[in-house]
């Protein structure tokens, strides 16, 4: 029996759980620094994180966090309603950070480092966040630099490299790497700056932040702006402690000691944010860390701690399969969750053939903190599915042209409730109000759920291509395509066309030493596509535009051919 909610949609998930996991299940929303600083008391000894070599223990990270939060409201004026910004790769300095703001009331502004100026003088200028917290890196430091003398932010906390290094990685590195490293004290911002590490050193008591969990906000993330500026999604204490809180229910006990967990997708980004740091670290486990992806840094780091949980992207998914020359150092590797961009059928094959790991995928976005359905962690899942909706989640499925709630095959957007959907975006009523339906959270993405529970993506509703009035998802043409033998990556677009009003446009990146013509890959589609979803061109290009964590990224391409069609001075 299907089980039916009070508003009449079906719920077939339900009963068709992984054995052991119940839907009903209690959802924590105890605000996460918390959570994560009841561990450090428990569990002093114990190893929190792994920066290339350097440990910290939980006793250490969380006296680090006290201590932080202590200078923030004491030096700072650091409190409830302040926004606090954050420039900063993994490294112990952002775990210590985005805690010890939490810890003295304040909302972490998650910024990503390979922005440019212009971007992130949107971000942090919108999201009114007078302080920001960087490292001493040159790349980083001059972008902060540039922030605060243009007036966007007033005053800099500055993070040492080299202290988040082993003693004999530290003295290494300032000899080999010395010249990246920024002279603080020579910047013309000299007089705003103040070190991180001294400010931790002194020590400081924090003094007691009441928080109202359900609608104070910790988090103030900004969504991937794919259409116009990038909205700041108010995340309360209490959406980002559900999620973690959930994909515990979901994975058991998956996420506990002795597991270690690889991080190296970036914390700034709400999938790594949640699933690389809040979640093993509230239960206690160990954060395994790369600064960023480098694939013999990275197969090296699995080998040296013997992580067996890896939280990764299609994209980090497919380096790994092809560029892995020893599986065995990969062995420890129990169970891969995928997110952030659909997991292609090729990617899943290649990847099998270099790892045992249980392969599953995700599915989330940034409005959900972001996790709203995964494939079961323990046992396999249906082949192509993003798997059922995690515990205390609820989803409906809305006809885009009828509005009607679709029964079980039904294909319509997705639409979630649950404690981890967002409170609104920052200081715009109109998106907000256009984010939801009924109370409703509208994902714009188009979908449909099987008679177990089982959910399938079919495409974003904005990707839709319109052909002669019939709806083409390029996300079934993009499958079709990566089965050819010589494509390694392809991302498919609609071009205006005045006769049918849209066509399918393919652009493609073939595998190394392999070729192929548009001809050749046109026949290959014939066997699988209708007429109306053969793209019109296949373009070839030596590489495709991606987002920071892998996502491959249409916005550029949809530019690139308008202008490419409307010729020079377009």
């Amino acid at each position: 029996m299907t089980d039916v909610s009070e508003t009449g949609h079906a719920r077939p998930w339900v009963d068709n759980y992984p054995p052991g996991i119940r839907w009903d299940t209690p959802i924590e929303t105890t605000p996460i620094h918390e959570q994560v600083l009841a561990v450090c008391r428990r569990t002093p000894q114990a190893p929190a994180l792994d920066f290339l070599g350097a440990v910290t223990t939980y006793a250490e990270l969380g006296d680090a966090i006290e201590a932080f939060a202590g200078a923030l409201q004491q030096r700072f004026g650091i409190g409830k309603g302040s926004r606090v910004a954050l420039l900063l790769p993994n490294t112990p300095f952002f775990v210590i950070a985005y805690y010890g703001i939490l810890r003295a009331g304040g909302t972490v502004v998650n910024c990503n480092p390979l922005y440019t100026v212009s971007e992130l003088s949107h971000i942090v200028a919108h999201s009114r966040a007078d302080l920001m917290i960087t490292l001493d890196l040159t790349q980083l430091f001059e972008k902060a630099q540039a922030l605060v003398e243009a007036g966007h932010a007033r005053k800099l906390i500055v993070c040492h490299f080299p202290e988040a290094l082993s003693f004999v990685k530290k003295w290494l590195f300032r000899i080999v790497k010395g010249k990246e490293l920024t002279k603080v004290g020579a910047s013309p911002i000299a007089d705003r700056c103040t070190d991180f590490g001294s400010l931790v050193r002194l020590g400081l008591k924090p003094a007691a932040v009441t928080i109202d969990a359900t609608r104070d906000v910790a988090v103030q993330q900004y969504t991937g702006g794919t259409t116009g500026l990038p909205k700041g999604a108010l995340l309360s204490h209490a959406n980002v402690a559900a999620n973690v809180s959930q994909i515990n229910a979901w994975g058991e006990q998956l996420f506990f000691p002795p597991s270690k967990v690889v991080a190296v997708l970036p914390f700034f980004h709400i999938f790594a944010m949640t699933t690389c740091m809040n979640l093993p670290l509230r239960n206690g486990a160990q954060v395994v860390m790369l600064p960023r992806f480098e694939l013999k840094a990275l197969v090296d780091l699995i080998a040296r701690t013997e992580a067996n949980v890896l939280m990764a992207v299609p994209t980090l998914l497919a380096a790994l399969a092809k560029g892995v020359k020893e599986p065995a150092k990969l062995a420890s590797i129990k169970v891969a969750v995928s997110g952030g961009a659909p997991l292609s059928e090729e990617t899943r094959t290649r990847f099998a053939k270099i790892s045992a790991a249980l392969l599953a995928e995700g599915y989330g976005l940034t409005e959900a903190s972001p996790v709203v359905c995964c494939a079961a962690l323990r046992v396999p899942s249906k082949p192509m599915s993003i798997g059922q909706p995690l515990p205390g989640t609820d989803l409906r499925f809305v006809g885009v042209d009828s509005g009607e709630v679709q029964a079980p095959g039904g294909r319509g957007e997705i639409q979630v409730k649950g404690k981890q959907v967002m409170l609104g975006y920052f200081e715009d009523e109109e998106a907000s109000r256009s984010a939801f339906a009924d109370g409703w959270l509208r994902t714009g993405d188009v979908g449909y759920v099987d008679e177990d529970g089982y959910v399938f993506i079919v495409d974003r509703i904005k990707d839709l291509i319109i052909v002669s009035g019939f709806n083409v998802y390029p996300r079934v043409i993009e499958e079709a395509l990566v089965r050819h033998e010589a494509v390694d990556e392809c991302t498919v677009i609609g071009a205006p066309d005045p006769y049918r009003g849209e066509v399918p446009v393919a652009f493609v990146k073939l595998k190394d030493g392999k070729s192929a013509t548009e001809e050749e890959i046109k026949r290959f589609l014939s066997e699988t596509l209708n007429k109306l979803e053969m793209p019109r061109e296949i373009i070839f290009r030596d590489a495709l535009p991606k987002t920071l964590i892998g996502k491959l990224s249409k916005k550029e391409l949809r530019e690139e051919y308008r202008q490419k069609k409307a010729g020079p001075g377009a």
